[in-house]
């Protein structure tokens, strides 16, 4: 990736990727000025509801199945996570319709396993099947409660006075995380969601797999199995219309997915499909724990048409938390301008040469992204702290880019 310099020369700038403070990963800084002009759409996954004690959809299967079928149970939930074909069980004492099932498990066809569970055990599915009733168990935990990352993907997805962000999760913490925010937010279900556009009426969390009811007594569409995602995706195309729709408009940027969950699985088909005869989509983003040396990993992201922004996964996926929390502080729509400008003052106090590359690209983007007014107070907050030279020519370098340097 291109750093940050004072030079302000065009060639590089759309490739630069702007560390927004040491130890946190690279975002594209296209990304960042997408976001500062409300153009930015987030799709939130299974993951961001793992620090609420809410399991992944793998994680659900297993609980699903322990409640409903505890000899299939038995067999699978010893099963590593990374098996997929690679790991052999013993199938003696279960039935074939069984053993298919513990085989779709292992292949991480988590859709189909719940689909087949259900017609196995229920004959003619309904919104009110065992399956669907455990699932809302699970998820309707009293003690699940908002946390840190639903707070900060809520202020992100503040596009200016309008707040929306997409989920495909069944829980309503993403409102919960909303209920401190000052514009109210509404719930938009399935068929029930407003088309994407620019007006303020396209807002609220909007579920596209389904929410679960407040009330716990009521049923209700949720797109869990291999059939539903065929009813929704393929034949009422409710969800891909949408996905094309908002994939023209904004940026969007999948937060708590794997590559293989069903979900993105069919997210990406939605999209990727489309991406090889229009040129009007614009550029998709994804948040991916990988290691440093995983590039099979981003490249299988790439090869979908998703441009992957990696970090480190280790201690539970701690630093997507905190790199949220982080763009949330330093947002240029709802940000905490207090805190904005104390980082101004932090990193002008020391010399530039002195500086390491996440406060010079930090102190660079704040710049960028800012009006001429807003340039002219923080180029007066370093003026006041006495900032030596080189930041003063950064901020005349940059203010000095053509508006046709980097994407718009």
């Amino acid at each position: 990736m291109v750093r940050g310099s004072a030079s302000g020369q065009a060639a590089g700038l759309s490739d630069r990727a702007i560390c927004l403070k040491a130890g946190l990963p690279e975002i594209p800084e296209r990304l960042l000025l997408a976001h500062a002009r409300g153009e930015v759409l987030f799709i939130a996954g299974a993951g961001v509801s793992q620090p609420s004690n809410l399991p992944s959809f793998r994680g659900l299967v297993l609980r699903v199945y322990e409640q409903l079928d505890s000899a299939v149970h038995a067999v699978i939930k010893d099963a590593p996570s990374s098996a997929c074909n690679q790991w052999h069980c013993d199938l003696n004492g279960l039935t074939d319709q069984q053993s298919a099932e513990v085989r779709r498990f292992i292949a991480r066809d988590y859709d189909v396993v719940l689909g087949m569970l259900e017609r196995r055990i229920e004959g003619l599915p309904t919104d009110s099947s065992r399956v669907r009733k455990s699932i809302a168990e699970e998820l309707q935990k009293p003690e699940a409660k908002p946390a840190s990352i639903h707070r900060a993907l809520m202020r992100l997805a503040d596009r200016g006075g309008i707040t929306t962000i997409v989920t495909t999760n069944f829980d309503l913490l993403l409102e919960g995380a909303a209920s401190g925010l000052r514009n109210k937010v509404q719930t938009y279900a399935l068929g029930g969601i407003p088309r994407p556009g620019r007006r303020r009426d396209f807002a609220g969390v909007l579920h596209i797999h389904g929410a679960l009811p407040r009330n716990r007594e009521r049923a209700s569409d949720l797109v869990i199995t291999d059939q539903d995602f065929g009813e929704f995706y393929l034949r009422r195309r409710v969800v891909p219309d949408f996905i094309y729709d908002a994939a023209r408009l904004f940026n969007l940027v999948l937060v708590g997915y794997s590559a293989n969950d069903p979900p993105m699985r069919y997210l990406l088909n939605a999209v990727a499909a489309d991406g090889t005869r229009f040129d009007d989509l614009k550029e998709r983003f994804t948040f991916v724990g990988a290691s440093a040396c995983d590039s099979v990993n981003l490249e299988d992201w790439k090869g979908r048409g998703i441009t992957p922004i990696s970090y480190d996964p280790s201690d539970e996926h701690a630093v997507l938390g905190q790199t949220l929390e982080r763009w949330a502080a330093l947002s240029a729509i709802n940000g905490k301008e207090a805190f904005i400008d104390s980082e101004v003052r932090r990193i002008a106090r020391q010399k530039r040469s002195a500086a390491d590359d996440a406060d010079r690209d930090l102190f660079d983007h704040l710049i960028r992204r800012s009006n001429f007014n807003e340039r002219a107070r923080l180029a007066s907050l370093a003026a006041n702290c006495k900032a030596e030279i080189g930041w003063l020519d950064a901020i005349v370098a940059v203010s000095n880019e053509r508006v046709g340097d980097y994407p718009r």
